[in-house]
């Protein structure tokens, strides 16, 4: 049989190119640098799937901390305390990269330090739970941090017109990308053999965590390949002086973030907004991050955990573009609310959950409105921001975000531990989503926008 030609391989290789980009263009990255910020949705969203979401868990409670009575509480230590560390530092860090112009500087330091963190895990055996808390919680500042200058860098791709279809186009690819290596990752996992890793019986305990320890080196990997383009291709937004670097920015980035701390006034609805997104977002967080190891202290199978997971990812990835579309015909308020009355119902599946049939019902009302709900939070609160203070908000976004991160997995162990019902952290969830949701109402969008436009 004749072989191709280097030019046959090089008209297929680029016909493979046409292809990818016209299907980037229907999701909505239309430009070279939106499908590059794009892709880092796809990039992180594998540390939510598999660290945060599916596997970790599990192997947290399975193996690293196996034989522990405080495992709920232990996990949700190491979630939330990172979280507080990101969100002290946030709104400083945001600033420093508005005045100093290295938002993508700052970006990869949190990007290698989430990766490095993530790979670390793969070295957590039997026991070794103090070691998977702090692995765990640095792979929580490195993504965390990450987002401040990854949000940030959303008006540098995206024109005001553009905001909700580039973020919901965005969302869309995270859990395409997420949902992705965990099928790949669980096949690791529940087939080894297809792999050539150990299997059988007779198995060593090193040999017998592989599968899933090579899971979390798989997620390192896959963050560090995908953030490049990112790097690579868009560009540092300009900034308004340039040469301020080492002590005198940080002292011009903290009068900076003080000064906006003053001004928030004129930025009122965003400052509304951001209570708001504070309080719903708790809800939100807490049911991503507590999901699995509440499934499993109710004995749900490992598999049927793992498996709802994927559902998720799967069933996001158009929910997140229809909730695109969607803001465009209601606007990206009322979107978010229906969201919001969505994600009572999920509350109230959970407290009722008996079954592996209930989890999968609950991960179908998640993957509905979860990426919708947070794609459209971004680009809402980007339209009424000023491009020129976008680090400084991306920053105080980050700290009421990560906040969110803080209380909600606190507050669901804590109603566990008080009625001796874990099932009452899920019940409490609700509460955030009505008051998160009265608080969204409130806000003039609009006049947010126009506040915003009066300060570019």
């Amino acid at each position: 049989m004749q072989g191709a030609s280097p030019q046959d391989s090089g008209r297929a290789s680029r016909g493979g190119g046409a292809a990818l980009t016209r299907a980037f263009e229907r999701l909505g990255l239309r430009s070279p640098e939106q499908r590059a910020w794009g892709l880092y949705d796809w990039a992180n969203s594998a540390f939510f799937t598999t660290v945060v979401a599916a596997v970790f868990p599990v192997y947290y409670r399975s193996v690293a901390a196996a034989g522990r009575s405080d495992v709920i509480e232990t996990y949700a230590n190491a979630s939330s305390y990172s979280m507080l560390a990101v969100a002290l530092v946030g709104p400083l860090l945001g600033a420093l990269a508005d005045v100093a112009g290295c938002k993508k500087v700052l970006l990869a330091l949190f990007v290698a330090l989430g990766v490095l963190s993530t790979a670390g895990l793969f070295f957590v055996g039997e026991g070794d739970w103090l070691a998977g808390c702090w692995l765990f919680a640095l792979g929580n500042v490195g993504v965390a941090g990450s987002f401040i200058f990854y949000d940030a860098l959303l008006p540098a791709v995206a024109r005001d017109d553009e905001l909700d279809r580039v973020s919901s186009a965005a969302f869309s690819l995270g859990y395409l990308g997420g949902g992705l290596l965990l099928v790949l990752n669980v096949a690791c996992i529940l087939r080894p053999e297809w792999f050539g890793l150990p299997h059988g019986e007779g198995l060593t305990s090193s040999e017998r965590t592989l599968p899933t320890r090579i899971a979390f080196l798989a997620v390192a990997l896959w963050w560090l390949v995908f953030s490049l383009p990112l790097l690579v291709r868009v560009k540092e937004p300009p900034v308004a002086r340039t040469g301020v670097t080492g002590a005198r920015a940080v002292l011009e980035a903290l009068a900076r973030l003080r000064a906006t701390f003053y001004e928030l006034r004129r930025w009122r609805q965003a400052f509304v907004f951001l209570i708001a997104l504070l309080i719903y977002n708790d809800g939100i967080v807490t049911i991503i991050r507590m999901a699995a190891v509440f499934g499993a202290e109710l004995e749900i199978a490992q598999a049927d955990l793992i498996g709802a997971i994927v559902l998720v990812q799967f069933v996001g990835a158009p929910c997140a573009v229809l909730f695109g579309k969607l803001a465009q015909r209601i606007g990206a308020k009322r979107a978010i609310l229906l969201g919001l009355a969505a994600y009572v119902g999920v509350s109230l599946v959970a407290y009722r959950m008996q079954s592996a049939r209930d989890f999968y019902l609950l991960a179908l009302g998640v993957g509905a409105v979860q990426g919708g709900c947070q794609a459209l939070s971004r680009s809402l609160f980007t339209s009424m921001v000023p491009a020129s203070k976008a680090g400084e908000f991306f920053g105080l976004y980050g700290v009421l975000d990560r906040f969110a991160s803080i209380f909600g997995p606190l507050a669901f162990a804590a109603a566990g531990r008080w009625s001796g019902n874990t099932r009452d952290g899920a019940l409490a969830i609700t509460a955030f989503f009505v008051v998160g949701g009265v608080l969204l109402a409130c806000v003039d969008v609009e006049a947010g926008r126009r506040a915003a436009r009066q300060d570019p």
